[in-house]
């Protein structure tokens, strides 16, 4: 099992780095998966529905509490340490060890009590491929500090807690579906969040005949940032429209598709589409969960590839990459559906295969890329998980 194998090597690595130091009895193991999301892209922000699922690539630490004040946190994969009083949460240069201070930060802000910790930690999760591997390390060290100093904090806590961390002293305002997805993961299942009440539940997500495959760009294209601020501009636009005929509409989640037809001429082309995208995509993730229901995971990928369109055509926050490898599958039987996956401008693509043609699916689809941007695809299998927990 590649999951048992990476906590090993993370644990050898511990006994590495702090040996002389170490009780072996008190030395404990946590894991907190990376996360995808199926359905529901750019809605968390408009208080709409995702479906995101915790998956088999996941971050570890390894982790024993001290006696003293002191925190030395081992980085794994850098082979870099750093060490500090717990009381000092002062922002060092090395930026790895700001998720793991904004936790701590977070504790105090609480006014819950740690004392020191030595930690090694690493994992499996790709950085910059959209899987959330930073909420999936502060998810971890919370849940891991809550179990060794018993905080008495549950699990909803530890996702607002982490998600803070991570606006407040790292400095990226992220929604809450990537923390949300880590600590509630459930194995074979996807969960639907309401964005805006935090009310989730489980969909059925069978796997016995398919896998999804995740296909990295390989590109970040610096739109990224400007663009995201942009579009959330451009649908508050829409809602100051919209509310001036409908005074119920807070957000997009209280529009429908039809108010924003109906509304087209004075939105505007670019808004209208902004609009139009973002009413559809939250009621295609209720739909999707229907059809899971029905365990009909072939109009399930259709929704896929319609939300893809929408991202491309109406949105506009794909790229030729993205769009370039989605193309691909298009004639491919062997896959039912295929969307970009995250912000959008690069990042990953999402593919519901066919597990007995995923071999075939990989190769060709690498070769394809490497002969149009002459870039290597890196291709991640990926299965649905639980999610943040200790492992022996």
């Amino acid at each position: 099992m590649q999951q048992t194998h990476i906590a090993e090597k993370i644990k050898e690595k511990y006994f590495q780095k702090f040996g002389e130091t170490s009780n072996p009895d008190q030395v404990r193991t946590f894991r907190s998966p990376g996360r995808i999301n199926l359905i529901g892209e750019h809605t968390d922000y408009n208080n709409g529905f995702v479906l995101p699922a915790s998956v088999d690539k996941a971050v570890y630490f390894v982790i024993e509490a001290r006696d003293d004040d002191q925190v030395i946190l081992h980085a794994a994969d850098l082979d870099e340490t750093y060490s500090f009083s717990v009381q000092d949460l002062s922002k060092p240069a090395q930026s790895w060890t700001h998720y793991q201070l904004g936790i701590i930060e977070q504790i105090y802000k609480k006014g819950l009590k740690i004392g020191g910790f030595q930690t090694t930690f690493g994992g499996d999760v790709p950085v910059g491929a959209g899987l959330s591997s930073s909420a999936a390390l502060e998810c971890c060290l919370l849940f891991a500090l809550n179990e060794l100093y018993d905080l008495g904090l549950d699990r909803f806590s530890i996702v607002k807690m982490s998600q803070k961390a991570e606006n407040e002293y790292v400095g990226v305002q992220c929604g809450i579906m990537d923390q949300f997805a880590s600590a509630f993961g459930k194995e074979e299942s996807v969960i639907r969040l309401d964005c805006r009440s935090l009310e989730y539940e489980y969909f059925p997500f069978p796997m016995q005949d398919y896998l999804l495959v995740l296909c990295d760009t390989n590109v970040k294209h610096s739109l990224a940032s400007s663009e995201y601020n942009t579009r959330r501009q451009e649908c508050e636009k829409g809602i100051a429209i919209l509310q001036r005929y409908h005074p119920e509409v807070q957000s997009l989640r209280d529009a429908t598709p039809a108010m924003v037809e109906t509304h087209k001429d004075e939105l505007g082309d670019i808004v209208y589409r902004r609009c139009k995208f973002i009413t559809e995509e939250i009621q295609r993730v209720q739909d999707a969960c229907d059809l899971l229901v029905e365990g009909n995971l072939v109009d399930f990928g259709k929704k896929m590839y319609a939300t893809h369109q929408g991202l491309q055509h109406e949105y506009e926050v794909s790229c030729p990459e993205l769009d370039f490898l989605v193309d691909q599958t298009l004639a491919d039987p062997a896959v039912l559906g295929a969307r970009m996956m995250g912000g959008g401008f690069g990042g990953c693509t999402i593919n519901l295969v066919k597990k007995d043609a995923v071999e075939a699916f990989e190769q060709k689809m690498k070769a394809a890329y490497q002969e149009k941007y002459q870039i290597d695809l890196p291709c991640y299998k990926v299965k649905i998980t639980t999610g943040t927990e200790e492992i022996i």
